[in-house]
């Protein structure tokens, strides 16, 4: 709702001073930020001169405090950097909240905080405790949570702002009520290459997500559209925030390939934050598995199955399952228990020790180990036995460790073993074991396996430093990754968001992604997000007969533009040069989304000399959305203003593919064409 003339002008008035007050915090904080560069130089460059004549505890003090001045003066510069961001739009929303002791507080909300010369604050950072009232509740009573407990009274008003280049363009005063102006004004706007902070737009489902600090983990079930990747990097920002001594490279995002990588960097960085760590799983199996020139990523692994190139899906189906995870725990046992020494040890001429003993130490003694690890702390504490504490000879024990024991430290030959045993429930052919073991590149379902019995027996890859981790498209993980996952970042607390809806996986399906919460140790909690902000009603519509869903809720308002069927096309070329030229000519972002790489390469070489289009696959690192074909399994976390969806004729979505094609529809925003 518009506000009267006469309040619009305060609300200038009050823009007038803030972007005064901004712009001279910025000068001056400009000139402390260049005169603490300088004192660190001069600070390091008198520390090198006189070096020599310090002793350790002097230099330890003298370190201590260069690295305190450091650390102050990169905060000090990170502030000015988010000043910066804000000069043109200083802040997007207020609220008027009056609590229960009578006191009214007016809150300015911006990306960063800005305090007067009083240091009162003039603009409070979204994450703030008390700007959860804009997210949470409508005018009338309300609560928020801050570090003194729970504050109550009475939310008078909520208004938002339409500010470009420091002007002042629009003010809206809105309830919660979800269709409201500016909401609308964001959805409607066309998508860009790269995704985009909604601080100004967040729902309360979403800030439930946001901002939830009590529970160690969750659990994230959202509907196609729904936010869940936005919600995730808002929440990151929000813990960055909140949590003393978390900093990004404490946090590491897991994404389903490079292009989303890629796709959502700028959103931290236009909140004021560093970029986290980010991985796919894929990268973590090529850095821990050594024993193959190459590992097959995730794309390709289901690319094998959906171009029906896949030989056996029924022993990927098996290699994928829960079943198998209890079968390789069964076998990593009872190989464990069958490993022994055979032979006692001799080093030098008096350095002797009996079978019995090393299987002593090897069963009992070391038992809490994984089984590789309990010959390395052998070979170190004979060492250290007989040779009063010294580690010289360690490498020598090890040696004579490894001559003495009937099993391997040879991962093939281990899993070629299971494959053969009585616990492998359906056993590969000879011809087929040969092939994972003597190929140059090892399929990711093998990949999976691999790592989860060399963890087992060696342990994992364990990284202490890692606080928060963020999966996205979690749907598409199978159990035995969870347990992966939990061993390598046994510190941290997670942050799972996917749909069950979207899996593309097409050997492994959850009920709910609430049966995760089982694998962790911590409480977790589980949360649906049952909005779509993405797609048109029509879209919606069309998107449910998929899937036989009722229950999305669309909250995009369009210009009811039906989904088109193009059946029967008899210049199939030429049609689609019209449709993607129309499309363009409307909207800035259009991708015609193919079934698989394969179909996608003919479609590109097909339309590449009549239309400026771009082939988005695997090996891609960067991408422009104004024109491209892509693959629908690379497509996942993406969104387009227009989508044409094509798969060649004598390659149709089959029954058992349409979680497939729910994925490729659902990119789409404002207009979707279906060819075939």
């Amino acid at each position: 709702m518009a506000i009267s003339e006469e309040e619009f002008q305060k609300e200038k008035q009050i823009l007038k001073k803030v972007s005064k007050l901004l712009g001279n915090t910025l000068k001056d904080l400009g000139d402390e930020v260049i005169q603490d560069e300088d004192n660190l130089v001069e600070f390091k460059k008198m520390m090198w001169e006189n070096a020599s004549s310090f002793d350790d505890a002097e230099k330890s003090q003298v370190l201590y405090a260069t690295e305190l001045e450091a650390n102050k003066a990169y905060q000090k510069q990170q502030y000015f950097k988010r000043l910066c961001m804000i000069k043109d739009k200083p802040y997007f929303a207020s609220i008027v909240f009056k609590d229960d002791q009578g006191d009214i507080y007016n809150i300015y909300m911006s990306l960063t905080y800005l305090k007067d010369e009083n240091t009162n604050n003039i603009l409070y950072d979204w994450r703030s405790p008390i700007c959860s009232l804009f997210y949470d509740y409508e005018t009338g009573p309300a609560s928020y949570e801050a570090p003194g407990g729970r504050y109550f009274g009475e939310l008078k008003r909520k208004r938002q702002y339409k500010i470009e280049k420091g002007k002042l363009l629009g003010v809206f005063d809105n309830s919660l009520n979800i269709d409201d102006e500016v909401l609308q004004e964001v959805l409607a706007t066309e998508s860009s290459d790269r995704m985009k902070n909604v601080v100004n737009t967040i729902q309360q489902e979403q800030n439930q997500v946001i901002r939830n600090l009590e529970d160690h983990n969750l659990i994230v079930q959202g509907i196609a559209g729904s936010g869940k990747t936005t919600v995730a990097l808002h929440r990151i920002a929000f813990l960055l925030y909140r949590l003393k001594n978390l900093n990004s490279n404490n946090i590491l995002i897991f994404s389903p390939n490079n292009i989303f990588t890629e796709y959502i960097s700028d959103v931290l960085p236009s909140l004021g934050e560093d970029n986290t760590l980010q991985t796919t799983f894929a990268d973590y199996l090529y850095h821990f598995i050594k024993d193959y020139q190459d590992i097959e990523d995730f794309s390709d692994f289901v690319a094998r199955y959906y171009s029906y190139q896949e030989t056996n899906p029924e022993l990927v189906e098996y290699k994928q399952s829960d079943k198998i995870i209890d079968d390789l725990d069964a076998f990593i046992e009872n190989y464990k228990d069958n490993a022994v020494f055979i032979d006692s040890i001799k080093e030098g001429e008096n350095n002797f020790v009996s079978k019995d003993d090393l299987n002593e130490m090897l069963h009992d003694r070391y038992e809490r180990l994984p089984l590789f690890e309990r010959l390395e702390e052998m070979a170190s504490k004979l060492s250290s036995n007989f040779y009063k504490g010294s580690q010289k000879k360690k490498a020598t024990f090890l040696k004579l460790i490894h001559q003495s024991i009937n099993f391997k430290q040879d991962y093939k030959s281990i899993l070629k073993e299971f494959y053969k045993s009585e616990f492998c429930r359906k056993r590969p052919t000879d011809r087929e074991i040969n092939l994972f073991i003597d190929t140059d590149l090892l399929h990711y379902e093998d990949a999976l396996i691999y790592a989860y019995v060399k963890g087992s027996l060696e342990g994992f890859l364990y990284e202490s430093n890692i606080k928060q981790v963020v999966i996205d498209e979690a749907q598409d993980y199978n159990r035995l990754q969870y347990i992966i996952i939990n061993q390598i970042f046994q510190r941290a607390d997670f942050t799972i968001l996917g749909d069950i809806n979207q899996n593309i996986n097409p050997y492994y399906h959850y009920k709910s992604l609430e049966d995760l919460k089982d694998l962790f140790k911590e409480d977790s909690k589980y949360i649906e997000l049952l909005k779509t902000y993405r797609s048109s009603p029509e879209i919606i519509e069309y998107t449910n007969k998929i899937l036989n869903l009722n229950h999305v809720n669309a909250i995009r308002k369009d210009n009811h533009k039906p989904v088109i069927i193009r059946k029967g096309v008899t210049d199939l070329k030429q049609q689609l040069i019209e449709d993607i030229h129309t499309l363009k000519n409307e909207y800035k972002s259009t991708a015609v989304i193919t079934k698989d790489e394969k179909e996608a390469e003919k479609l590109y070489q097909l339309l590449k000399e009549d239309v400026s289009i771009s082939l988005v696959n695997k090996d891609s690192k960067k991408f422009k959305k104004d024109c491209i074909v892509i693959p629908a399994y690379m497509a996942k976390g993406l969104e387009f203003d227009s989508v044409i969806i094509y798969n060649d004729r004598d390659n149709s979505y089959r029954k058992n593919e349409k979680n497939l094609l729910y994925v490729a529809c659902t990119r789409c925003q404002h207009e979707l064409y279906i060819y075939n």
